[in-house]
Parts: structure tokens; C-alpha cells; sequence
């Protein structure tokens, strides 16, 4: 089926980050599969990890039907492009339904995006994972492929105003080895390879960055244990119980 939408959708972001003169670093595309299907795993950190993850399968001539919550597909500007590219709603009250309907695409040889900290990471660490990309690999039979972005906090992130400016920002894109989800493994057992094997894709990501904050105004974007002002884990449950 021709893709009417989603590849237009990929040429004017390609556009917008020419104009705002990104610096976007991608290594590892090599292992998205060329073909067949996978779930492709990521942290999350910002409103357009989406985007980034996104273009980091291109080289593999590969489109991503990401994973997102329901209220997206219903808004009047996201909502007709996210059906267009054949997204994936997710209703987190009834969840059955968006789980069978990755399980069919992943089925018909797609690759599925998912973020399995459900919500944005608001101290740029990483958060639990849960079981469904897990589970959705071992019952569709196909790979989990790791993947971790960085900066893209920068841009545009919870709490923070958007900065869509010509700032040069770098983006930097790490994509690791297919995880084989075997069916004789507990799910929870490859939930915990998969968390460490995109923290190591994470702090790759990290040291490669090729900027640090540019004063004490600049910190916000780096998380505590690496000296910046983001919240700890920790700071941010206890703002979210309040």
C-alpha cells in the first residue's frame, strides 16, 4: 500500500531540521532489519523521540508504526497524520486492543515502536520498563531491537519551553543489536536485558555528546548524577505523588 502520508511527513521534518540546523549523529541504523518485524525500543525524553527514532530506520528503507497514547489520534492536527502513518492509539484503559493490533502489524512484517517507560523520563534517566515490547516480541516471533536518542530534551520536552530556533543543537541517535525474545524466557527476564542493554546505548549516546551546558543557566538538560539541575528519580516520584 502506497504511503500517502507518511512519507511527505518525513520529507518536511527532514526540511524543518535542515532549517533549524540540527546536528544529527545516528550510528547502528545497520541493525533495523531490512525486512520482517521488530519492535524497536527506546528511552524517552522528549515530545519528538518519536521523530528521531523514526528516521534512524530510513537507511534500512524502514517505516515505524509507533505506539502512542489515544488523545494524539484525536486532536485535529496530529490526529489525521497519525492515522495516515498508520500509528498504533493506545487507550491505556483498555490496552488489550492496542496490543493485538501491534501483535497484527508486527505479524504482517512491520517494525513497531515502543516506548516501554510509557511517559516522558523528566530526569533524563532511565525509568522502569514495562513488559509489553517484551511480550509482544516472544508472541510475534520477531526481534527487539535497543535504541537510545539524546538531546532531543533540548528541543522540546515535559516542563521546559520548546526551542525551535537555528540553535545547531546536536542530536545524538544509538541503535544496538537485535535482542532475540525467545518464548522459553520470562518475559520479565528480557524486559531487564532490554533495560540495560539501552542503558549501555544511553551513556554511549552521552559520551559521544559533543556539548556540555554552556554555564549554571544551562544545566537543566543534564541529568543529576552527570552534575546538571534535572530532578533525580527520586525528586520527580515525589512531586508526582503530591
Amino acid at each position: 500500500m502506497a504511503e500517502l502520508v507518511y512519507r511527505p511527513v518525513v520529507g518536511f521534518a527532514r526540511t524543518l531540521f535542515k532549517a533549524w540546523d540540527l546536528k544529527i549523529d545516528c550510528q547502528g541504523s545497520e541493525n533495523i532489519p531490512r525486512s520482517g518485524g521488530a519492535v524497536l525500543v527506546s528511552n524517552h525524553i522528549s515530545y519528538l523521540d518519536f521523530v528521531f527514532n523514526g528516521l534512524a530506520a530510513l537507511p534500512q528503507k524502514r517505516l515505524v508504526r509507533f505506539m502512542a497514547k489515544e488523545s494524539v489520534f484525536r486532536h485535529r492536527v496530529s490526529g489525521p497524520l497519525m492515522r495516515g502513518m498508520k500509528h498504533i492509539p493506545v487507550d491505556r484503559a483498555r490496552g488489550e486492543a492496542a496490543y493485538e493490533h501491534a501483535l497484527r502489524s508486527l505479524r504482517s512484517g512491520e517494525i513497531v515502536g515502543v516506548f516501554p517507560e510509557a511517559t516522558i523520563s523528566q530526569s533524563f534517566t532511565l525509568k522502569s520498563f514495562k513488559s509489553g515490547a517484551a511480550r509482544m516480541a516472544q508472541e510475534a516471533g520477531v526481534p527487539l531491537i535497543p535504541m537510545a536518542v539524546w538531546g532531543t530534551q533540548r528541543l522540546w520536552t515535559k516542563g521546559h519551553p520548546r526551542n525551535f530556533k537555528r540553535s545547531h543543537t546536536p542530536v545524538t541517535i544509538r541503535v544496538g543489536e537485535a535482542i532475540e525474545a525467545s518464548k522459553d524466557k520470562y518475559a520479565g527476564a528480557i524486559t531487564r536485558q532490554l533495560r540495560e542493554r539501552v542503558q549501555e546505548l544511553l551513556e554511549a549516546a552521552q559520551r559521544a555528546y559533543p556539548v556540555r551546558p554552556k554555564g549554571p543557566d544551562d544545566t537543566w538538560w543534564m541529568p543529576a548524577h552527570l552534575g546538571g539541575t534535572a530532578p533525580t528519580p527520586e525528586q520527580v516520584r515525589q512531586a508526582e505523588a503530591l
